[in-house]
């Protein structure tokens, strides 16, 4: 009796669940990844380039990052004058800084945790669905209201111990927010970024404006002003310079 009492109070607790969220896990992933456009689409590309606006402090900034999909990325970024050239293919990583952004003006190494927190910006595309190809374990927690508009919350448990939250909105079905914790000069840290503003291109979705932490504190804006598929990019971009 005391076990048929339990059976019955665990299934309802399933219904009630199943009641809230209205959909299954299933199911919003496979709306999120419709509204992001054809998966064929996406396993079609191969390089991009994609250019950014952003202010930090009153400086206008603008970058460009060259991407051979999967592989590599290079941005540049260019304040007052002077160039910061950032690098990342599939096992190292290395830069450029001007003397007055603490570097010596030479190509120099990237520190190993600093290439395993860029090499996400290798991709393209739904931090949701890289998650999914990459065999991340993903649950839905709930639906919840944020900003005004109902939101499902997803956690996001990856092979190697990271964990993160994604919002999925539940009207339009794309990302709308992420938190997770990164590692970043020995210590953990909370990072919070926010997209909206989703545009097609090609037929497929990306966000064209993304809040994130500043590093002088508050959050920033960076508007992307073009994105360009499946164009030639130069292997040579993203090899390290001899000083």
């Amino acid at each position: 009796m005391k076990r048929n009492f339990t059976h019955m109070i665990a299934g309802l607790l399933l219904f009630s669940s199943a009641i809230a969220f209205g959909q299954s896990t299933e199911e919003i992933l496979a709306k999120h990844q419709t509204a992001m456009g054809s998966p064929e689409k996406w396993a079609a590309l191969k390089s991009a380039v994609v250019k950014n606006k952003f202010s930090v402090q009153g400086m206008d900034i603008e970058s460009k990052t060259s991407m051979s999909i999967g592989k590599a990325f290079r941005t540049e970024v260019e304040v007052m004058g002077n160039k910061i050239i950032t690098v990342v293919d599939e096992n190292s990583g290395w830069m450029i800084r001007p003397a007055m952004m603490g570097g010596t003006g030479e190509p120099e190494d990237m520190p190993g945790e600093q290439v395993k927190l860029a090499g996400t910006q290798k991709n393209l595309g739904s931090a949701l669905v890289q998650a999914q190809k990459a065999g991340a374990t993903i649950e839905l927690v709930s639906k919840e209201k944020l900003d005004g508009a109902d939101a499902y919350l997803f956690k996001v448990s990856k092979a190697g111990g990271e964990e993160s939250q994604v919002y999925v909105s539940a009207s339009t079905y794309y990302v709308i927010k992420t938190i997770a914790k990164v590692q970043a000069n020995g210590q953990t840290v909370d990072t919070e970024v926010n997209y909206s503003n989703y545009k097609a291109v090609d037929g497929l979705y990306f966000p064209f404006t993304v809040e994130a932490a500043s590093p002088m504190g508050g959050m920033m804006q960076v508007d992307t002003t073009s994105v360009e598929l499946n164009v030639p990019v130069d292997p040579s971009l993203f090899k390290k310079p001899s000083k």
